[in-house]
């Protein structure tokens, strides 16, 4: 009986994604067992927290947008450029109303590591330019 390979997207295989633009790479799994359930995104050393239903969501929203969406991604201090899905990912208007990032100071930067992880999945198609990347879902 061959070994069975380990799940992807967990802490022992996390995905290995690089950002949209093509210029970092970063790690990212799934961690059902904290308390939100949580996307765990590990750049270098830092750490970032995504609520999980994240993944999801962010899906949903570009299902109902129905076109391609900029992502328009910024650290936590910056505002985000209204229509954007880093915009989304902060606004009081989507399912969580307000942030899917988890920790104070690195909330930011949704519309840099999400997209990955749904091209990963599947859920979407991402472009890879060096500026302005857009996605949708798929």
């Amino acid at each position: 009986m061959p070994a069975q390979k380990s799940k992807v997207g967990t802490k022992n295989n996390p995905w290995k994604l690089k950002t949209p633009p093509g210029t970092s790479e970063f790690e990212a799994y799934r961690d059902e067992s904290l308390d939100p359930p949580t996307l765990v995104v590990t750049v270098g050393k830092t750490v970032l927290h995504y609520h999980l239903r994240a993944i999801h969501d962010l899906h949903e929203k570009l299902k109902q947008h129905g076109d391609w969406m900029l992502l328009g991604s910024a650290d936590e201090q910056k505002d985000a450029a209204e229509g954007t899905v880093e915009a989304w990912g902060r606004s009081p208007k989507n399912p969580m109303r307000g942030w899917y990032g988890l920790k104070k100071g690195f909330r930011g930067r949704f519309a840099m590591y999400l997209p990955p992880v749904l091209e990963a999945l599947g859920l979407a198609e991402v472009e890879h330019n060096p500026r302005n990347n857009r996605m949708r879902a798929v």
